[in-house]
């Protein structure tokens, strides 16, 4: 389950007077790709990767000139050591941006896997998000090791692979962008964003042994309706329970989720793959936490018992203003191979 969009979102338009947000809030297409990549050593790589991610509009429109405006987006966000060998000398830092810290539960860990730079692809038709994630690699390619590849698709009415509808509770309009934008507390990084991604492969057949009234249990939703189980009645290890924040003025605390179901009937590979986006990514990190260590320690959530987790990354996602001023800089900080790195070197043959 693990949360995702149940319905198209209200996209808000921020004023002219703000930066202006990449697609984070245009969730719920039929088609996805989730792209994540490290950029190598090389001199000149960090500058053609950092070159092709503010220019990714273009790379957008190119493919997708002849669809509707939002029938194909890509979101670019960057981890963090990444983040500090692009961004000028002296230029601010996200203040929530880190690597993403492993989880050790009693029973189920969450790892921390590579990653510098994560392109989230949606579309509503899959071969416009397969030929955008084509043109990505072809620019970027020589530059980059990819470390995770996932293609995903809507299955059904918005269900994962589990038969439950994922991400009921999403937020929409107003409250998507107050839960998943960058507000007054980093005003430089306003309208930005922190996304965390994580593969989770499925057992389906535990899960599937399981009787239906076990796997609501499990969820704390009923299957069929999707109506989440009264408070007096939903076990407190259960998904629902356990993903609900609440701050210390008794406040919940929201993240716009986009899922996606994969799967390879042929390798009986078959999982989720999670995306949350917030504005701080502390409270993805507490829903996290809550899953795996338990709230209180060893009450966790037993979809962990059949979903295993496999990958796990922390990125920032920029505004678009950010984002198209990168490629403005020069990169003055070194690369680990010793080299100084000193300018851009795009355009220059390698």
């Amino acid at each position: 389950m693990l949360g995702g969009p149940g319905y198209p979102l209200v996209v808000v338009q921020s004023s002219a007077d703000e930066p202006e947000a990449q697609s984070v809030l245009l969730a719920f297409r039929r088609a996805a790709v989730f792209l994540v990549v490290s950029v190598n050593d090389r001199p000149g790589a960090a500058e053609q990767v950092r070159d092709a991610a503010a220019d990714i509009n273009g790379l957008v429109r190119a493919v997708g000139f002849r669809q509707s405006p939002t029938a194909l987006s890509c979101v670019v966000g960057f981890g963090s050591s990444y983040w500090d060998r692009i961004r000028p000398a002296g230029a601010p830092r996200p203040a929530g941006l880190h690597e993403f810290r492993p989880i050790t539960g009693a029973v189920h860990d969450a790892p921390t896997t590579p990653g510098d730079v994560l392109f989230h692809i949606r579309a509503d038709r899959n071969d416009l998000a397969f030929e955008l994630s084509r043109q990505i690699m072809a620019v970027i390619g020589p530059w980059v090791t990819v470390q995770d590849h996932v293609t995903g698709f809507r299955y059904f009415d918005a269900r994962d692979l589990l038969g439950f509808v994922d991400g009921t509770e999403n937020p929409t309009g107003r409250a998507a962008a107050a839960a998943a934008l960058i507000g007054d507390t980093e005003p430089d990084f306003r309208n930005g964003s922190y996304v965390i991604v994580q593969k989770y492969l499925h057992d389906l057949t535990a899960w599937q042994a399981l009787s239906t009234e076990q796997q609501e249990r499990v969820i704390g939703r009923t299957k069929l309706d999707d109506i989440e189980i009264a408070d007096d009645v939903r076990a407190d290890s259960s998904h629902v329970t356990l993903n609900t924040i609440v701050d210390e003025n008794g406040v919940e605390q929201d993240i716009l989720r986009d899922n996606m179901v994969f799967g390879d009937a042929g390798a009986a590979e078959y999982g989720t793959y999670y995306i949350g986006y917030a504005k701080d990514p502390a409270i993805v990190e507490a829903m996290l936490g809550h899953m795996f260590v338990g709230k209180p320690a060893g009450n966790y959530d037993h979809i962990l018992d059949v979903s295993t987790a496999v990958t796990g990354s922390l990125f920032f996602v920029p505004s678009l203003d950010v984002l198209s001023t990168l490629a403005d800089d020069e990169i003055t900080q070194s690369p680990n191979d010793g080299s100084l790195g000193i300018g851009s070197l795009k355009g220059e043959s390698q």
